[in-house]
């Protein structure tokens, strides 16, 4: 539930700026990984990919894309995949 004071013609815009942060979240955890701050088997690149991922399907709520909803749900679920993996939780 929306608090009292915040109508639902802002949820768009703040549905927005999820979408625009998830994908800042991802490209900056590529960037990260590029210049090798943080690789890809840290747990922390795959979580940042999820919630980047996750971010930009919110972000379809208001403005449908079937193509980005389909690469916004693999990314989540491979990211999940590399949780559990680098997570420790599956073996190998």
């Amino acid at each position: 539930m929306l608090p009292a004071n915040l109508s639902l013609t802002c949820l768009p815009s703040l549905l927005t700026v999820a979408g625009v942060v998830g994908s800042a979240l991802i490209i900056f955890a590529y960037f990260a990984n590029q210049q090798g701050w943080l690789h890809a088997e840290n747990w922390r690149y795959s979580l940042a990919n999820l919630v980047g991922a996750v971010l930009i399907l919110a972000s379809l709520i208001t403005a449908w894309n079937l193509p980005a909803a389909i690469m916004e749900g693999f990314w989540a679920l491979i990211s999940i995949y590399g949780l559990l993996k680098h997570g420790g939780w599956l073996r190998r």
